[in-house]
């Protein structure tokens, strides 16, 4: 379990295909915590680390922090991991402790599909993102409910039936990879599991020839 409130802005020091999927390498360096430098610190070897919203496993660990994580092929077709180039950037979490302060929202770390950046509108410090994304994706949002975009908790501002909206604040554009994002980018989504088990129980009790769309929620009273 994490909470979209991104530790550090990392770096992907390769990404080699296998015969079953791909090796993601990620310098860890940055995460704050109680690391010494020629050590992996507090980081083990089976950790959860989201990587830019995916939560991957530590399959090992090498000096310098240095981590390297098997990707399932499921993971490559369903999020970007397998686009990613060695030297990008990446948002970085730990999973969350049981006696850690929770901020953000509840993000699992399973991918629900992706979205591409259609506009960003910068004023003074602060950015508006607009996504382009599917309908089934879509259909799983709702407005000032929580999206998980790379990784980052974000709120809905805004959506109609082709796209979404975000307000972005100075911090989250300088704690995140969002602040150097650029229009045609491809990234992470994963709706809020609160939106997506309502919606999942209404379509049961819905008919079938009825099916549940944003505007239906609304004359539901949602």
């Amino acid at each position: 379990m994490f909470t979209g409130l991104i530790e550090a802005i990392c770096t992907v020091k390769s990404n080699r295909q296998t015969n079953s999927g791909a090796l993601l390498t990620v310098d860890l360096g940055e995460l704050d915590g109680d690391c010494k430098i020629g050590s992996t610190g507090s980081l083990q070897v089976g950790d959860s680390i989201a990587i830019n919203g995916v939560c991957l496993t530590i399959a090992y660990l090498a000096p310098q922090f240095i981590a390297g994580f098997d990707i399932s092929t499921e993971t490559l077709a369903k999020t970007t991991l397998g686009k990613i180039k060695t030297g990008s950037p990446v948002n970085v979490e730990r999973a969350l402790k049981a006696t850690d302060r929770f901020g953000g929202h509840f993000v699992q770390g399973h991918i629900d599909g992706t979205a591409i950046i259609k506009a960003i509108k910068r004023a003074s410090q602060f950015a508006d993102i607009e996504f382009s994304a599917e309908p089934e994706l879509l259909e799983q949002m709702i407005v000032k409910s929580s999206v998980s975009v790379d990784g980052i908790s974000l709120t809905i501002a805004s959506m109609n039936d082709h796209s979404f909206s975000v307000a972005l604040i100075p911090e989250t554009l300088k704690r995140t990879t969002l602040g150097t994002a650029k229009v045609g980018d491809v990234v992470n989504i994963e709706t809020d599991i609160i939106v997506k088990t309502v919606k999942k129980h209404i379509d049961k009790i819905m008919p079938q020839k009825q099916p549940l769309t944003v505007e239906r929620l609304k004359q539901l009273g949602f």
